[in-house]
């Protein structure tokens, strides 16, 4: 059953070629359905939940995750989407207008333009890895004779 948010077949039929042969065997045998996958993505990015509330339709919420993170890794999804936006501004002609709300682009009041200096990392009360005992280390601290 396809739900209103699925992929239809007109939108699968320009992103399908962009996407890895599933037929090549991998280790673990064939791919699953990859429309089946990206509808599952789709839904989990819609509704925001966790991947373990994945419905069954969409096939293990485990193979979802492993094909996204995958995919998110080796550029497929990028390359996707550049392929798919190529041309799209197209129509707009030669002199398209961009425009950028500077309002939302706002810094921290403690991003105000001081130099950042690393903090110097104190190890203060830290005992160091050494083979010297533990009272040795105190009494030298603490400038008292150390017993045998």
């Amino acid at each position: 059953m396809i739900d209103r948010h699925d992929v239809t077949d007109s939108e699968w039929a320009l992103l399908e070629p962009l996407l890895p042969d599933r037929t090549v065997a991998r280790r673990g045998g064939q791919w699953l359905d990859h429309r089946q996958v990206i509808n599952g993505v789709l839904w989990r990015t819609r509704t925001g939940s966790p991947w373990r509330d994945l419905p069954a339709e969409f096939g293990n919420w485990k193979t979802v995750y492993m094909r996204h993170r995958r995919w998110s890794m080796d550029g497929t999804w990028e390359r996707a989407l550049d392929e798919l936006r190529r041309g799209c501004d197209g129509a707009e002609g030669r002199e398209w207008t961009l425009g950028v709300d500077s309002l939302t682009a706002r810094a921290h009041q403690h991003a105000a333009g001081a130099p950042r200096t690393p903090a110097a990392v104190h190890h203060r009360g830290l005992r160091r890895i050494t083979r010297t005992p533990l009272t040795t280390m105190i009494a030298k601290r603490w400038g008292v004779p150390a017993v045998g």
